[in-house]
């Protein structure tokens, strides 16, 4: 692989998993406001559904799954193309524990959707450890990417 490619494709996986932190972040505003919805007062209740909250969490949860399994098998990949392995360590491990979380808090939807009250704290509680684990590796990415543009030649 031509060197300029290689070292492009290193920031790719962060630009994209900023883009995902981002997302992820609305989607748990969304989720939010889909449960003061359903807990509202009738008047309440009337002017939030108008916002279709469920509706746009549902969605954007999913998009935000898609890229996430996505980024982390594409930045493992990206990380043995241009060196030959992968560095195990905790960037590394967090971000595959990451993945098994969000395959977990998604597994449970339809449960969720059934009404099953368990599911959702759940549900909730697998995304809550999922955000503060996303913003540590937002820390850690940083340095891995201050590291490859300090060593670039």
């Amino acid at each position: 692989m031509p060197d300029a490619l290689a070292f492009n494709l290193n920031f790719l996986h962060p630009l994209m998993m900023w883009g995902l932190l981002a997302l992820s972040g609305y989607s748990m505003f969304l989720g939010i406001k889909a449960k003061k919805t359903r807990t509202a007062t009738p008047e309440e209740r009337k002017a939030l559904i108008k916002g279709q909250y469920g509706s746009r969490h549902f969605q954007i949860g999913s998009i935000v799954l898609a890229v996430m399994v996505l980024g982390t098998f594409g930045g493992m990949a990206v990380t043995y193309l241009n060196n030959g392995k992968l560095f195990v360590g905790p960037h590394l491990l967090v971000g595959i524990a990451m993945t098994c979380l969000i395959a977990l808090a998604a597994s449970l939807i339809p449960l969720i959707q059934k009404g099953n009250l368990i599911a959702r704290k759940i549900h909730v509680g697998l995304n809550m450890g999922l955000m503060t684990l996303f913003l540590w590796q937002a820390v850690t990415g940083m340095q891995i990417v201050n590291k490859i543009w300090t060593s670039r030649s």
